[in-house]
């Protein structure tokens, strides 16, 4: 009972003469490290929870945005070559082109660069939709086309193999010719072109949709040298791949538009072999 009085006298003192105020903050500032001490291990469990599931959602948006990424890339790669195009050709074709494929992005998952079979081996297969003949791109320029399928993987073969060979064109002035791959991973070959060619070091060079397999417009190499012999009919040109063929971990796998069903004529059964003398098509 005397607890209770003296109690009831504090709260009235307290209330209409606020004499207790200073106690008040001495007793909070002794008891606030127990008050600290007591809500630690709340503050612990909510600070580590928010810590991970922040980190979570870090790592889950840059994926997403490096995938978004190589997306725009791949879709930009044809840009220049369609205002150089339509420059030239839209009075003569009035045609439109567009950049709008299909794509698919792969990681790599084996490499195999020696120089006399230049493949890698990509975490996608036909039960992706992966299909022979299909071209393969990274976020740069085409690397090479797919030769062999199975339902959760694929072989590229890169456009450096000395096997294969791709028909490109000059952006700058249209002329088509073929790059052959020299088993050397940062040169191609265009062992076709006359010596008095219109081609010099800095051209670029980008698919030009003949034999069916890479739709055109696509980056694949620039020209670095163009030797001119006037005993030889041909001149010796030697181009770099545009594509980061030793360093790309992810590629894309392109569907044109339109697309041809996997296993049809004109979508590739075939490994590319180099052409002849005459320069036809990869086939």
């Amino acid at each position: 009972m005397l607890a209770v009085v003296l109690s009831i006298l504090l709260m009235a003192v307290d209330h209409q003469f606020r004499q207790l105020e200073r106690l008040r903050s001495m007793l909070a500032f002794v008891t606030y490290p127990l008050q600290a001490l007591a809500e630690a291990p709340v503050g612990l469990a909510r600070w580590i929870g928010e810590a991970t599931a922040t980190r979570e959602q870090l790592l889950e948006e840059n994926h997403r945005l490096h995938e978004e990424n190589l997306e725009a890339r791949a879709a930009l790669q044809q840009l220049e070559s369609l205002r150089a195009e339509n420059q030239r050709l839209r009075n003569l074709l009035d045609a439109s082109y567009k950049v709008g494929d299909r794509i698919l992005i792969a990681e790599l998952s084996a490499v195999d660069l020696d120089p006399y079979r230049q493949q890698v081996l990509i975490d996608k297969g036909s039960s992706s939709g992966v299909f022979v003949g299909q071209p393969v791109l990274d976020a740069n320029a085409v690397m090479g086309q797919v030769i062999r399928t199975t339902p959760f993987s694929a072989t590229v073969l890169l456009i450096t193999d000395p096997s294969h060979s791709i028909p490109v064109q000059v952006l700058r002035n249209g002329l088509r010719t073929i790059a052959v791959g020299t088993g050397r991973i940062n040169e191609l070959s265009l062992p076709y072109l006359p010596t008095n060619s219109d081609i010099r070091p800095g051209d670029t060079l980008v698919t030009s949709g003949l034999g069916g397999k890479f739709p055109p417009g696509y980056p694949v190499a620039t020209v670095i040298r163009v030797d001119r012999s006037p005993d030889n009919a041909f001149a010796e040109i030697v181009a770099t791949p545009t594509a980061h063929l030793d360093r790309s971990r992810e590629v894309l796998l392109v569907w044109s538009t339109p697309s041809s069903p996997p296993g049809t004529p004109g979508t590739g059964e075939d490994t590319a072999e180099r052409p002849g003398p005459a320069g036809e098509e990869s086939q």
